[in-house]
């Protein structure tokens, strides 16, 4: 059973640093890069580049909660730690900001680039980039409290 929970916490470890570092490289390394650009470039330069990386943040969110959940199990169930419960219910918040992203702000973005009503786009990728910076403030408190919370 020991290699079960390594291959899970590995798992678990790999979907987290997907989701997290690509929040932290869009926030402050392409989102910078992107403020040169007319917004007729970089709307739809973000709707690509998003498009690809939800992709990829459905995917870790689906490995999350299998490995989550089996991991909770293992260590302890209702009776885990507290840390291990907060992390659960931190990584559940988590995950709605980045469904209220992925199927409300982010089709928004899209239609606005069909469209080309750039001033509506520029508005939806605010309020997107808002979302990520307090989901990637979760996320830095979550892998605290994994690091942190182990002896509890």
């Amino acid at each position: 059973m020991g290699k079960a929970i390594d291959i899970a916490l590995f798992l678990h470890l790999l979907a987290v640093a997907i989701w997290v570092g690509g929040m932290v490289f869009a926030s402050f390394c392409l989102r910078p890069a992107l403020e040169d650009l007319s917004p007729q470039l970089r709307l739809p330069l973000v709707a690509s580049v998003f498009g690809r990386f939800f992709n990829w943040v459905a995917g870790s969110v689906l490995v999350i909660l299998g490995t989550g959940g089996f991991l909770l199990v293992k260590f302890g169930g209702g009776q885990a730690s507290w840390p291990m419960h907060a992390m659960a219910g931190i990584g559940v918040v988590m995950m709605l900001i980045f469904g209220h992203i992925r199927f409300a702000v982010f089709p928004r973005i899209q239609r606005a680039v069909q469209a080309q009503k750039w001033p509506d786009g520029a508005r939806a990728v605010g309020t997107m980039r808002q979302l990520v910076i307090i989901n990637i403030v979760l996320g830095v408190v979550t892998v605290g409290m994994a690091v942190l919370g182990r002896g509890f």
